[in-house]
Order: structure tokens, then C-alpha cells, then sequence
């Protein structure tokens, strides 16, 4: 066993959900799994450095993000940012955030898709963000929350992807986050009430592809990384809800982060996905229906079975 244990441990796990690290002096930088372990472009703001004298790897998120938040996207516990054991400890047991990144990378193995995250290179940017989509979160009662901002950044061989979070609040629109909130939540709210199956989508984009097909639909702000338990709260009552995973790692962690939440709150889950290409508006625009999303292997047998 390497003596350096807990560099083995915390390195191997960010490299399964993040990619691979990047060297810049002292620290070695990965996407924080938290809120950049997504899919899209982001400079990592996630660095791990050996602590040699006190036997320990520092995890430290410049962003923002908790040790505790970060440890847990990666499956892994606070005793696991130490070579050994301090005084008293208990022998650690798997825990339920291990056995369900396990299951996600279960149903990425059995997909044929890398458990890793890999991101084309686009080479050099070649312009200035341009805004193509604002996305309005509201509360239940209809009153603005916050919104989301994309834009593309051109670069020579495609475009960059870059979103933004805005709260309204006394004088209007402001810099910053807001409440976790499902998107469209008034309109999901009533199809909750009217016994509607619900879906929930990966991004924005995808959300609105589904309402277009004449579907009750729901995402998170912030991508894949950001489902909370209090989004899955607020769809509790529903008849059935489908989960529409994006093809890739992170794709099917976000399809089971969000199976997670509403266990126990809904009365039945699927999980499924494209038939052709990554996310439902690929599915669409291949020419296929809403009813043609296949089943995500492990993660659909798992949630339907419940």
C-alpha cells in the first residue's frame, strides 16, 4: 500500500468524476466536482496538495465550495483526506454516497461509455462572449427568483459554452445565485396537482425541447453538479417522473442524484435516455418521439424496481 494513501484515494476519485489534474506549482488542479464537473468549459478552480508533515492531502475548492460538499461528489468521507487514522476513529464503513457513485459508473461501464470526463478542443478563441438565451427561474407563487445566462464564446473550431446566475432582489437584477429552485416551477407545480408525469432534464436547453413536445419538464441551475435534495422535494405527489440522462459521466451522476432525491416521493421513477446522439434535443432533432428514449442501463432496472 502507497504510504501517501490518501493522495492515492482523493486523486483516483477526482480523476473518475473530474478528469484529469492539471500541474501548476505547488497544486495539482482539477474541475471541483461540485460546480465545474458538468460537461462544460471552465478553468479548475479545484486544488490538492500533499501535506507530508501531518500525513494529510488538502483539498481546497478557490471557488468557494465546501471540503465536506466536495467529498461527497467524490464518494468519499472527511477520514479519507488523512493517511491514517486519528485517535479514536471509527473503522470506516461505505456509505451510501460510495454505493451510488458506484451505481452510476455500473450504468456507465454497461453503456459502453467513459467514466471520465472529456471535453473537444475547440483551440483558440477567435471572439467575445455573445448572449444567446436567458432562462427565469420563478418561486411557486410566480414572482422572479433569478435567472440564467448563456452564451457562446466563439473559438476556430466550434463554440464555448458559458453560463451566469442573476437574483432579483430590491433594485432589480443583481449578480449572484439564488434559491435552489426547479425551472418552470409554477407550471410543474399544477402538473403535479393534476397527476402529469414529470420530467427532468439535464439543462435549459433540454427542458424546453420537452415543454415543446407538450411535456411537464424541469432542470436545475447550474448543470449537472447542481441538483439539491430541496429540488426533489418540490416535485413530492408526483405520479411518475422521468429522468431524461444526458449521455456521458456526467450526464448519468445527475440522472442519479436526482433518482436519489425523490425516492420515497414519488410514485414511480424512470431513467432513460437518447436514442441517437447526447441529450433529448439530439433525440429530436435525429427524428425520433418522446416515447422512442431508451432505458439507461442499471440506473432504470435500479429506480423502476422500487
Amino acid at each position: 500500500m502507497s504510504v501517501n494513501h490518501s493522495w492515492d484515494t482523493i486523486t483516483a476519485a477526482l480523476q473518475r468524476v473530474s478528469g484529469p489534474g492539471r500541474r501548476g506549482g505547488e497544486w495539482l488542479t482539477y474541475l471541483c466536482p461540485v460546480h465545474e464537473a458538468d460537461g462544460r468549459r471552465h478553468h479548475p478552480s479545484l486544488g490538492v496538495v500533499y501535506n507530508r508533515q501531518r500525513g494529510r492531502t488538502v483539498v481546497r475548492c478557490f471557488a468557494g465550495c465546501s471540503d465536506e460538499e466536495v467529498l461527497y461528489r467524490l464518494g468519499l468521507g472527511v477520514r479519507d483526506l488523512f493517511d491514517r487514522p486519528g485517535p479514536g476513529a471509527l473503522p470506516r464503513r461505505p456509505g451510501r454516497a460510495g454505493a451510488q457513485v458506484q451505481l452510476a459508473d455500473r450504468a456507465l461501464q454497461a453503456s459502453g461509455l467513459s467514466l471520465e470526463v472529456h471535453r473537444r478542443d475547440l483551440g483558440a478563441r477567435i471572439g467575445r462572449p455573445h448572449r444567446v438565451a436567458t432562462y427565469l427561474y420563478r418561486r411557486a407563487d410566480g414572482a422572479p427568483a433569478g435567472r440564467i445566462i448563456r452564451a457562446h464564446i466563439p473559438h476556430r473550431y466550434g463554440h464555448a459554452k458559458t453560463f451566469w446566475q442573476e437574483r432579483y432582489g430590491e433594485h432589480g437584477w443583481e449578480p449572484g445565485g439564488f434559491e435552489p429552485l426547479p425551472y418552470r416551477l409554477p407550471e410543474v407545480l399544477a402538473a403535479v396537482r393534476a397527476g402529469r408525469d414529470i420530467v427532468v432534464c439535464e439543462g435549459e436547453a433540454d427542458t424546453l425541447t420537452a415543454v415543446h413536445a407538450g411535456l411537464a419538464a424541469t432542470c436545475n441551475a447550474g448543470g449537472a453538479q447542481g441538483w439539491r435534495p430541496e429540488h426533489g422535494r418540490m416535485l413530492a405527489g408526483a405520479r411518475r417522473v422521468w429522468i431524461i440522462a444526458d449521455r456521458d459521466a456526467p450526464g448519468y451522476r445527475h440522472a442519479d442524484r436526482v433518482a436519489r432525491s425523490i425516492e420515497g416521493l414519488v410514485g414511480r421513477i424512470r431513467v432513460v435516455q437518447a436514442r441517437d446522439g447526447k441529450d433529448l434535443t439530439d433525440h429530436c432533432n435525429a427524428g425520433h418521439h418522446i416515447p422512442d428514449l431508451d432505458p439507461v442501463p442499471v440506473l432504470d432496472d435500479h429506480y423502476r424496481g422500487l
